[in-house]
């Protein structure tokens, strides 16, 4: 019998559904690794085109009764999902990919000093997809292929953030998740809801959570403004840190890559 998952409210299973989605439309085949204890489940994917490790946080009506850590199909979980009744029926687990076994490192991040302010992040992906676009318009016919497109798109998205060594490709898989959309106001969340939040992986699940990946930002309580982004490093990962979850890779010139660089402009 499957495990069945209830949200704190049927907004937290509409940002599931719609995070899910958006991986099910760069990869019909993708999968999910679900964490869940105490009162949240993590949602681990990894956007193909993007080359970096998505974390979703959504929040459950109650801690679950034992930790849940199991690799599913993406486009099953979004099937379950019933918004009107904010829960989830957890499908059977799958072969995960390879990467669903080197997730980001549970503890040890740091704040990193240089990231521009919301505006600034979405300007420069907007800035970036335009570019693109315009010069891959100005190709010639002969000259316009796969690997010249490739090409272009590599020397774009290696390009860092501001002052920080950030790839732009990061801030580009974070806009095309929706992570980077105007926060709902603040008086929208129950202060049971903050709560809750903050006691999300108690020690008894740390074991089965990453506490520190699991919240992607503070939940705001009545009233509070919404915590910023935010640059975070552990060891030789980067995250980039938002009210709606996080993306996550490997610094530039670690060891061990995600692999190459895949092109799909929004």
């Amino acid at each position: 019998m499957s495990e069945k998952l209830r949200f704190a409210d049927s907004g937290e299973a509409a940002d599931l559904a719609a995070f899910l989605g958006r991986l099910v439309h760069y990869d019909r085949a993708a999968a999910v690794r679900l964490q869940a204890g105490g009162g949240a489940l993590a949602v681990f994917g990894r956007p193909p085109s993007f080359d970096v490790v998505a974390v979703r946080t959504v929040r459950l009506a109650a801690p679950v009764s034992a930790p849940l850590d199991r690799t599913v199909s993406a486009g099953e979980l979004l099937e379950s999902v019933d918004e009107a009744s904010a829960s989830a029926l957890v499908p059977a687990a799958v072969t995960g990919p390879p990467w669903a076994g080197v997730l980001p490192p549970r503890g040890g991040w740091r704040q990193l000093d240089g990231l521009p302010g919301l505006d600034a992040v979405r300007a420069a992906v907007t800035a970036a997809v335009a570019e693109f676009r315009a010069r891959d318009e100005a190709l010639p016919a002969q000259h316009r292929t796969r690997s010249e497109r490739d090409r272009i798109g590599r020397e774009i998205w290696s390009r860092t953030l501001g002052d920080t060594e950030l790839p732009l490709r990061a801030v580009h898989a974070a806009q095309a998740l929706g992570f980077l959309r105007p926060v709902r106001p603040a008086a929208a969340v129950p202060a049971a809801a903050s709560a809750q939040a903050s006691a999300a992986a108690p020690a008894s699940a740390s074991a089965a959570v990453p506490a520190s990946v699991l919240a992607p930002a503070s939940v705001p309580g009545p009233g509070s403004a919404p915590a910023p982004l935010a640059l975070l490093a552990s060891r030789n990962w980067l995250r980039l840190r938002t009210p709606y979850g996080s993306v996550a890779l490997r610094r530039p010139g670690s060891a061990e890559g995600l692999g190459a660089l895949g092109v799909r402009p929004v």
